[in-house]
């Protein structure tokens, strides 16, 4: 195998994450179901089912929609960091929570008497040539499916094994299930339900996503436009312009986004995507003299994106230059580890 597998390092702080992540989930399950029986009290196994089928399905809903909040938020403000590094662990409980209710639709059939008519309607191909008559069932079966993927190579060991660019790319499919979610539901219950609540319940959650992406976005657009080459250096500004112990970050002409940080009188560029999983180094700080990636912790030396031994990781770093007392930077990346920090006079 071309990748090694390490056991999940549980700490403190992941410990009393889940067992928030676990309570906060049962909690609202239970009150669901609270609710739903006051109004309507179960008369059958069958009726059961249901309970746990609505108040399961709503919770998944929930927690992936939190999920895909938690990026974007934690581009507006660092506060929210805490729960991005913890993000994979919310994952895996949320598909947990969606094969639960996948367990009660099952269970629903049995007790309704027809356990095969979900396999039947899933396979009744003469339903798929219109897009009226596919059955919603299939829209969440294949999300379920997408969340299967997602929690069984959410390890590192896949993270290494497929490398991160490929990973991550795998990982965008979360976005794909959340479509596929909302179109399960808008071809399913909502086309029985009538309580104006329920639609701005999903409605809501759809509008929160999208609002808080492209809200991240209008704020990051000036760093992806990037500044016009100067003799195919780029001009940053003077090194007091890069705050001490953080990083400025700047697009290149095509699109990358390099990382600046300045440690006292030491100024290097790093390439932003963290090797570990493609974290945002520039949002991260100097500790020591190594840049720390605000996801999960991964060190790197300023003055080569070496990760410090007996870790091998090295980011591609890129040469800078002082012209005219102004930071200017190649946007050119050089191999991984090679050394390219320069010191300039104290800032």
């Amino acid at each position: 195998m071309s990748a090694g597998f390490a056991a999940i390092g549980w700490t403190r702080k992941k410990v009393v994450y889940d067992l928030v992540l676990l309570a906060g989930v049962i909690l609202y399950i239970g009150l669901a179901i609270a609710l739903d029986w006051r109004k309507q009290p179960p008369t059958s196994a069958a009726d059961l089912c249901g309970l746990w089928i609505r108040a399961s399905g709503a919770c998944a809903f929930l927690m992936l929609t939190l999920i895909l909040c938690i990026g974007p938020l934690a581009r507006l403000s660092r506060v929210f960091l805490p729960l991005l590094a913890n993000r994979r662990h919310f994952g895996v409980l949320t598909c947990i929570v969606a094969l639960t209710h996948f367990a009660a639709v099952l269970g629903w059939y049995v007790a309704d008497g027809h356990p095969f008519n979900l396999l039947f309607e899933l396979t009744k191909w003469s339903d798929y040539a219109a897009w009226s008559t596919i059955s919603f069932k299939v829209f969440g079966f294949i999300a379920l499916a997408i969340m299967l993927l997602l929690a069984a190579t959410s390890h590192d060991y896949w993270l290494a094994f497929l490398t991160p660019p490929v990973w991550k790319a795998m990982h965008m499919l979360v976005y794909a299930a959340f479509g596929l979610v909302l179109i399960h539901v808008a071809k399913g219950l909502l086309q029985d339900e009538r309580d104006p609540w329920i639609t701005a319940y999903f409605a809501g959650c759809f509008v929160a996503v999208a609002a808080l992406h492209m809200t991240a976005g209008w704020r990051e657009a000036p760093k992806d436009a990037g500044e016009a080459p100067r003799e195919n250096w780029i001009r940053i500004g003077p090194p007091s312009s890069i705050p001490d112990k953080r990083a400025r970050i700047v697009a290149a002409p095509d699109g990358e986004r390099i990382a600046i940080f300045r440690d006292g009188d030491e100024i290097g560029a790093v390439t932003n995507l963290c090797a570990h999983q493609n974290g945002p180094l520039g949002e991260g700080r100097i500790v020591d003299g190594c840049i720390v990636c605000p996801w999960h912790g991964y060190e790197y030396r300023l003055k080569d994106g070496c990760a410090p031994p007996p870790f091998k990781e090295r980011l591609a770093t890129f040469a800078l230059r002082i012209s005219d007392g102004m930071v200017e930077l190649d946007p050119r990346p050089l191999p991984p580890g090679t050394p390219a920090s320069i010191r300039v006079e104290s800032a």
